[in-house]
């Protein structure tokens, strides 16, 4: 996990088993993706709003700074929707501005709906070790062995392509280089920076081939792992969770 998505305590969400949250996770906002029940989509969003704050283990300043993007996402598709959607009881029109009780209950179920989803992505993303959710996937979910683990070969080297990257700027600025304008200009950083990095993608590929194969890794034999991830009483209680989330939300809709 990436240093500054490093939480300052682990909870009771970062125990849980992360593919079994995975699935859970996807189930809420697959349950979002097909309603338009304004009051079903307020209360999740209110119950992964206060599970992402108060047992994230983040900042709550952190929190919010990564709330932006899906408060402006609610803003935006709010407002676009209540000032040109479409309705037969009309409040207020002015040219192709047309703002109608219809509207503005589409344009509140569409925007609170983008909340709310980023309030669960956030909650799995920050809660998550890319790392143990793959082994998860694999253990619980018998993903196959080859996709998972170039998955994590790919998870691990992403820091080392940037460190590159910025060895190599560093390096230019050091000689001088000045890039052309324009075309170019990019013409040039793209040859003076892609072949070196990708001379270097495959040695590293290579190494790690051989690394593997010294190790004796077969995609056809059952295989141990060094980290586990079995289930416990904490995946049964967020289980619970999300199932009278889902229930409560349910009945205040038709309440």
């Amino acid at each position: 996990m990436p240093e500054w998505l490093t939480p300052q305590k682990n909870t009771w969400l970062h125990r849980a088993n992360p593919a079994l949250k995975a699935a859970l996770l996807f189930a809420v906002m697959a349950a979002l993706f097909v309603t338009r029940n304004l009051v079903f989509i307020s209360v999740l969003l209110c119950v992964y709003g206060g599970l992402l704050f108060l047992s994230s283990g983040h900042s709550w300043r952190k929190l919010l700074l990564l709330s932006l993007p899906f408060v402006f996402a609610f803003l935006s598709s709010s407002l676009t929707l209540a000032l040109f959607g479409r309705g037969e009881h009309v409040l207020w029109q002015w040219g192709i501005v047309k703002i109608s009780e219809e509207s503005i209950r589409s344009g509140l179920a569409i925007g609170t709906k983008s909340l709310a989803i980023g309030m669960i992505s956030l909650v799995f993303l920050l809660t998550t070790d890319p790392v143990l959710l793959f082994y998860a996937l694999m253990q619980q979910f018998r993903f196959p062995a080859k996709y998972a683990y170039g998955f994590l070969a790919a998870v691990r080297l992403v820091p080392v392509v940037i460190e590159e990257w910025q060895t190599r700027t560093h390096a230019l600025k050091v000689r001088s280089i000045a890039f052309s304008k324009g075309v170019k200009g990019a013409y040039e950083r793209l040859k003076l920076y892609s072949v070196p990095l990708f001379a270097q993608s495959i040695r590293r590929a290579q190494r790690m081939a051989v690394a593997m194969e010294a190790k004796q890794f077969r995609m056809d034999q059952p295989r141990t792992y060094y980290h586990e991830t079995p289930c416990s009483g904490i995946d049964a209680g967020f289980a619970a969770f999300v199932l009278g989330s889902l229930l409560v939300a349910l009945a205040s809709s038709y309440g």
